[in-house]
């Protein structure tokens, strides 16, 4: 496992090159707020503050927080290029020094397995042939000691990204499959999704533990709830940039000045938060730390990337030299006969002599045609040469173009791998190989044939087998069968397939048009987005608005074809976002939009071209909500770098904003550049998070912005769904009470001498937690609610308050004189907990609203809540029913309304109540309602 483990990509070795990543623990909650009713789960993305307590090492991740229960299915969050495959590898090799003492066997599989349909494996052939495990001498035995022990084994299965139907492989076995399976574990009948179905149902290896990698979107949602824990890869820190440049250029005097000229360049910088983006960074900064040829935009990163691995194919000696004397398949822009022509011609005038005239008898003559002739040779020569240069070039740009239209039918379905019965040219297939962005992959350590036999032969033999396939040459499809085709980057892939997108003719304009970005039709909002989509669709604008010099690798169209289907495309895509509305643009589509726009107006600027990327961006500025918010899409570094450049374009417009950035994960940094602009009035984020930024700011001495942050800070109105919600309050309204940030704080003093504005403006505060997380938040909420004096509004539903919460609420009542509503409904009260609450309602003038629905209240407590009734001047809605009052209750309470002109409705039906009791109170008083 060490060797199989051992290189990260091409090139780079863990060993050398690895830079330590943490990973984050992610909490899962039940949405709504009856959770005992609502069976799906969803992610809890919590700020920046919250999610750095959280962090773990890779040796804590099979540790529990809970003690004795422990953890035997984790799931493993992270994005394209987060490196989750490379942070695995890292694990198993952790493993084989002995890191990880709890499990005695490790199987690295891969979900690419899928597609392997043959009926021939069995589980012993799933784990020894398709794993990374080493080979072994018995692998009997050491499958003998694998079932007999299933909780010494982790079973890792990476790459689950591209699997759609998740709930498939947890559908019920077929009978006879269950039996067989439970039967006689080494038959070679089953399918690898039948045996990945059993091992997550937990038919086979009871008690082992899984971890599965996946991305956020896709599969990740139906995984949740078969996880005991959730984990998410973090991206790189700017600690851990100058660590990946420190291991990648070796040279010292090298890496300060990549480093420098990297900082200078922002928007690269900040891409450099994603791992995989970070590598190609340093790509192109190896051959160019001119800060002015630096890619501004993801377009120019990937079209700079892909330019220098074409030069860096050109010279190879295969391709040097005109070796290539193969005819490639015909390319979809050229007719085979022009491409026929033009390699004919590169070869003939390479080979044909060159005529020379008749020899002169005098020496000067000879020696003047002697020189002629050389120098009309070297023309020649040379002339020949620019001729095989052009055909080279011209044949690599075809297998390019032939190359994108694999990328795009990858991205369409959903899949970063070539279809092992699609038919690739050669040529083609050897042109991605040594471009680097294909690499064969062999699912199978050894192979297994359709009989069940093994295939014996030597490592070596394999070896040389997959080396070949690798250097583009030809092997039969009956040798090769296990080995398929993958996209070495996303983002190369995206790549390609934007240029096949934006510049092919054989796109249609109105296929085109339906792979532009917010279709409205309800198809498409059905269709969960790929990540490599999207980037294609934003790489896609980026194109065809980024210098057109530059783009002359990508088409073998003539000049005016070229620029002709350069402007129709520009037209579509300009008249499409033209014809959006805004309105109707959810949160996670604003902010691809500022993608977009950004990637089109940067590289306009620097084309110089017709204004229609800064059109775009103008056009943006103006139709942007005025309230933009994100609550709940993750934002990385690049994102808040495309949002503030939008709103910089706001401001030339006069445009000003109010800005939603709670639960996203937004960086401190990140923060603080978008609540420093001008044109922001007023914003909301984690209050951790914010806090967080009070204090940097306090350190550094910035007043100015320190009240900026302060006085543009709200959090009306709040709902607390995570007990780091009260949590975060508590300590907001504690610096409120105090007037200071903290004891050795000075600067803050001036500023917080009436308080924090956005507790003093907090009307609405909803407690939904649910009946399980919510008593572990009460005893803060108690503490923290006698400082919200101007609180109107107080839901604590289903928050299993008792009693004893009951007591504890009504005795800091008094200090909430402004509260209007009061919603107590189904929190187990009973008359213990309603007799306190009662003495102390009469405490608060402004109640209109009250609701003790569903709870444990009986006669005695409605008795004495009929006795304050008249004393609570606003009341005017009293809600008590589905409680245990009987008809001594609610004669009560039927009697005190009388005294209250005010009420306009009394709900207390329940089955305890007689019928006859509460039709008669009902037509006595009409306010009394039965539901």
């Amino acid at each position: 496992m060490y060797q199989q483990c051992l290189e990260m990509e091409e090139g780079l070795s863990i060993t050398f090159h690895y830079v330590d990543q943490h990973v984050s623990q992610r909490e899962i909650y039940r949405s709504g707020k009856n959770t005992s009713k609502c069976s799906d789960k969803e992610f809890a993305i919590t700020g920046r503050t919250h999610r750095q307590k959280n962090l773990l090492q890779l040796n804590q991740i099979f540790e529990s927080s809970n003690v004795g229960k422990s953890l035997r299915c984790i799931l493993l969050l992270g994005n394209a290029g987060m490196g989750k495959t490379t942070l695995i590898k890292k694990l198993c090799l952790d493993w084989s020094r002995d890191s990880l003492p709890q499990f005695d066997f490790v199987f690295l599989l891969d979900g690419k397995g899928l597609t392997l349909t043959e009926p021939i494996y069995s589980l012993q052939t799933l784990l020894f042939d398709l794993s990374s495990v080493a080979p072994c001498v018995d692998p009997n035995e050491m499958f003998a000691q694998v079932l007999a022990d299933p909780k010494r084994v982790l079973l890792i299965f990476d790459g689950f990204d591209e699997l759609r139907d998740y709930e498939s492989l947890l559908q019920t076995q077929e009978k006879d499959c269950f039996t067989l399976l439970q039967k006689d574990s080494k038959t070679q009948t089953f399918t690898v999704r039948q045996l990945y179905s059993a091992i997550f149902q937990r038919l086979l290896l009871p008690g082992c533990t899984l971890l599965l990698s996946s991305r956020p979107r896709g599969a990740a949602s139906q995984l949740l709830r078969r996880v005991d824990t959730l984990l998410e890869v973090c991206g790189f820190t700017s600690d851990s940039i100058e660590s990946y440049i420190f291991h990648y250029f070796t040279d010292p005097t090298l890496r300060a000045s990549v480093l420098d000229c990297l900082k200078s360049s922002s928007y690269l910088y900040h891409l450099c938060w994603n791992p995989g983006l970070c590598r190609l960074a340093c790509m192109v900064l190896e051959q160019s730390r001119n800060s002015e040829n630096l890619p501004r935009t993801l377009t120019e990163l990937c079209h700079q990337v892909v330019s220098l691995k074409m030069q860096k194919y050109a010279k190879t000696p295969a391709v040097c030299g005109s070796t290539q004397t193969q005819t490639t398949t015909q390319s979809t822009q050229d007719s085979p006969t022009e491409h026929s022509k033009t390699s004919q011609e590169r070869i003939w005038r390479k080979t044909s002599p060159n005529k020379t005239r008749g020899r002169v008898s005098t020496v000067p003559r000879m020696q003047k045609s002697r020189k002629a002739k050389e120098l009309g040779k070297q023309e020649n020569n040379k002339n020949g040469y620019n001729l095989s240069k052009d055909a080279d070039e011209s044949e690599n740009k075809d297998l390019l173009l032939q190359l994108s239209a694999l990328a795009w039918e990858g991205v369409k379905s959903n899949s970063s791998t070539i279809p092992r019965d699609r038919s690739v040219p050669t040529e083609v297939k050897a042109f991605g190989l040594g471009l680097g962005v294909l690499w064969p992959q062999n699912l199978e350590r050894r192979r297994r044939f359709s009989n069940g036999e093994t295939d014996n032969r030597n490592e070596k033999e394999r070896r040389v087998e997959g080396q070949s396939e690798k250097n583009g040459e030809d092997v039969s499809t009956a040798d090769c069968k296990d080995l398929i085709l993958a996209w070495t980057s996303p983002f190369l892939q995206s790549y390609l397939a934007a240029v096949h997108l934006s510049l092919s003719r054989i796109v249609s304009d109105r296929s085109f048009l339906q792979a532009l970005p917010f279709q409205m039709g309800t198809k498409w909002r059905r269709r969960p987005k790929r990540e490599e989509l999207e980037l294609t669709q934003r790489i896609v604008v980026g194109l065809l608005f980024h210098k057109k010099k530059k783009l002359q690798l990508l088409h073998l169209h003539t000049e005016t074809v070229f620029r002709n289907t350069l402007i129709s495309r520009q037209g579509l895509v300009a008249k499409h976002l033209a014809g959006l509305s805004y309105s109707d643009l959810g949160s996670a589509q604003v902010l691809e939009l500022c993608h977009y726009v950004y990637e089109a107006s940067v590289s306009q600027e620097s084309s110089g071209r017709d204004p229609g990327g800064t059109k775009l961006a103008t056009q943006l500025a103006e139709n942007l909500p005025e309230s933009l918010r994100f609550n709940g899409v993750p934002l990385s570094p690049p994102d808040v770098f495309t949002i503030k450049n939008a709103l910089l374009t706001g401001a030339a417009e006069g445009r000003s904003f109010f800005l939603d950035f709670e639960n996203t994960g937004i960086q401190i940094s990140g923060l603080r550049a978008l609540v420093s602009l001008n044109n922001i009035n007023s914003f909301r984020a984690c209050i951790a998070d914010v806090i967080n930024l009070w204090e940097q700011l306090e350190q550094s001495g910035e007043e100015e912005l320190l009240q900026g942050a302060v006085s543009k800070f709200h959090i009306q109105p709040l709902k607390a769904t995570q007990v780091c919600h009260i949590e975060h309050l508590e300590k907001l309204v504690n610096i409120h009470t105090n007037k200071r940030l903290s004891e050795s704080s000075r600067l803050s003093d001036s500023i917080l001498t009436d308080g924090v504005p956005a507790v003093k403006d907090l009307h609405k505060l909803e407690f939904e937690l649910g009946s399980e997380e919510g008593p572990l938040a009460l005893p803060k909420l108690w503490n923290l609610l006698p400082g919200l004096h101007n609180l109107q509004h107080l839901d604590l539903e289903e928050s299993k308050i008792e009693d004893q919460g009951a007591e504890k609420l009504a005795s800091i009542l008094h200090s909430l004189t402004s509260l209007e509503v009061l919603n107590l409904s189904q929190n187990c009260i009973g008359d213990k907990g309603v007799k306190k609450l009662a003495h102390a309602l009469k405490d608060l003038p402004k109640l209109h609203c009250l609701s003790l629905y569903s709870n444990d209240i009986s006669d005695e407590g409605a008795e004495s809540l009929a006795a304050v009734l008249p004393h609570m001047p606003s009341l005017t809605h009293l809600d008590l029913g589905y409680n245990k009052l009987r008809d001594v209750g609610a004669q009560s309470l039927a009697l005190s309304l009388r005294n209250c002109k005010k009420v306009k409705t009394l709900r207390m039906w329940n089955q305890c109540i007689p019928y006859r009791v509460l039709e008669r109170l009902q037509r006595q008083d009409s306010r009394i309602l039965s539901l």
